[in-house]
């Protein structure tokens, strides 16, 4: 894969890709068989192939979700970490061994550390920040809020239907 401003040059989907990956979005497990009777001016074979360039590529990568509604974390908390300059890669490596941590992403604004954390209650989140988070080394102040719902979550994204062939957004 090629390099532009630092970056990796944007894998270039066409109209296949999406609706492969549509498909794949809204079933993991849905055959080739099936994608190619849905979309219907592919071969079996190209839908196959399709599937593993987008998986070889890094556009897609296919597992279980777990929910973690279903198994007793119905608690949702997004946590802003103020972090001690110089430590910030040290911090996040630590916070990322926690399994009920879903996401930690670097941020630029408020805090340096953006995190999403699952709790079976509010106490248990309150104590996880507290107690764990705040006492790692480096972490010098974190803000905590108690997410009620939510209606999308990263693995329902879809590529914008506006983005254009070469990976940019069409007016």
């Amino acid at each position: 894969m090629g390099r532009i401003r630092g970056g990796a040059v944007p894998f270039s989907l066409d109209g296949v890709d999406r609706k492969i990956v549509s498909l794949l979005l809204e079933d993991g497990r849905i055959s080739s068989a099936e994608i190619t009777r849905r979309i219907g001016h592919v071969s079996e074979r190209a839908v196959r192939y399709r599937i593993e360039r987008l998986i070889r590529s890094g556009v897609i990568r296919i597992s279980a979700v777990v929910d973690p509604h279903a198994v007793g974390f119905s608690v949702i908390g997004d946590v802003l970490i103020d972090v001690a300059p110089g430590r910030l890669q040290d911090v996040a490596a630590q916070i990322v061994q926690f399994d009920n941590v879903s996401y930690v992403a670097g941020s630029v604004g408020e805090g340096d550390l953006s995190i999403q954390v699952y709790a079976r209650d509010t106490e248990e989140l309150l104590r996880f920040v507290n107690e764990v988070v705040g006492k790692i080394p480096g972490v010098t102040r974190t803000k905590t809020v108690i997410v009620p719902w939510k209606l999308k979550d990263v693995y329902q994204w879809h590529v914008p239907e506006g983005a254009s062939e070469e990976g940019g957004l069409s007016d």
